[in-house]
């Protein structure tokens, strides 16, 4: 058994959705797992024997959700990188397409100059123009 601290208990109050005025005046004390293994070995009634069954059971699923919750953290933890990944990868391509564009464009530009200096008469073959 420990004492929460002011923040776990500030947590805890919004999960559990307890009002702000009123009720508690000092910090709960919290059973671990095994401390309510402990106690319901001590405890002899049939209700507390129940209640500690119940407490258990509870403590067994939220293992098992945390569990759950831990690899699906995992996955998407994947995920996101993965995804971070390829948008690199993205913009990878699109930065050889921009460059690409620039080569083609500067082609373009550089076989549809104006040509200046001596023009040859119209009857010589295109190729001596240029």
């Amino acid at each position: 058994m420990f004492e929460l601290t002011t923040e776990e208990f500030k947590n805890l109050k919004s999960q559990i959705a307890t009002s702000s005025w009123g009720g508690r005046r000092s910090l709960p004390n919290v059973f671990t797992e095994y401390g309510v293994l402990m106690l319901s070995s001590v405890l002899n009634s049939d209700r507390a024997i129940k209640v500690n069954i119940q407490i258990i059971k509870v403590f067994t699923k939220m293992r098992e959700m945390l569990t759950t919750h831990k690899e699906i953290l995992l996955k998407l933890e994947q995920l996101i990188k993965n995804d971070t990944e390829q948008d690199k990868k993205i913009m990878l391509i699109f930065e050889y397409l921009k460059q690409f564009e620039e080569t083609k464009k500067q082609q373009f530009e550089q076989e549809n100059r104006i040509l200046i200096g001596y023009k040859p008469p119209l009857g010589e073959s295109s190729e001596l123009r240029r």
